[in-house]
């Protein structure tokens, strides 16, 4: 009876560690019913235990949140178009707090810096600690696919991770919206956090 309950315990711990590691490195929507039908897919998640919704909440609410974006995720446009015509999208999906996004760089650099970053097509042995401490890598894009890997970062310690995709044809593509709210949701989440349940940050 002993042995059957250790196996039980062994068995819901290890539910546990794969519940919590990234499910995203086979990048596979399984039975995602968004997936067949289009909408947005996350990959898997990391939370730091320094990672805490009321100081995200206290640092954002009524101000200013600066995201940082790598990548183009419709090369046929320039840059600097895509992200203007991507800000007004992420503006309309923003998490719960009364943040104003923002692509502009304080002439002091803030600290604590509080910032999303946000890297399209990320090459695959790029981590979040590389991300918040401002390294890039790229890879090749898949056309008519949009991937992106959102980091939120306090100075250069990662505390939230996360990824998504969807087929879109442009910023405004209606799909786009979904893919910002979703991934906004597990990037700046608000449920408790179980601390017996991280992993360590690692590759992607």
């Amino acid at each position: 009876m002993a042995a059957a309950r250790s196996r039980r315990t062994r068995l819901f711990a290890a539910l546990l560690v794969a519940a919590a590691l990234p499910a995203c490195v086979t990048d596979t929507p399984l039975n995602n019913p968004m997936a067949q039908a289009g909408g947005p897919t996350l990959g898997g998640y990391n939370y730091a235990p320094q990672y805490d919704f009321s100081e995200f909440w206290a640092a954002t609410d009524g101000k200013s949140f600066r995201v940082v974006v790598a990548g183009n995720p419709f090369p046929a446009m320039p840059i600097e178009e895509v992200k203007a015509r991507l800000l007004p999208v992420m503006q309309a999906n923003k998490p719960r707090p009364a943040l104003v996004f923002t692509y502009e760089k304080p002439i002091e650099e803030p600290r604590p810096d509080y910032r999303l970053v946000l890297i399209f097509d990320p090459a695959n042995d790029l981590g979040s600690a590389s991300v918040c401490n401002g390294v890039t890598r790229l890879k090749a894009g898949t056309p008519g696919r949009v991937y992106v890997y959102g980091v939120y970062c306090r100075n250069d310690l990662a505390l939230s991770e996360t990824t998504g995709w969807t087929q879109a044809t442009g910023p405004d593509d209606p799909r786009m919206g979904p893919l910002f709210a979703q991934l906004f949701l597990v990037l700046f989440t608000d449920q408790p956090m179980r601390r017996d349940r991280f992993v360590p940050f690692g590759r992607w």
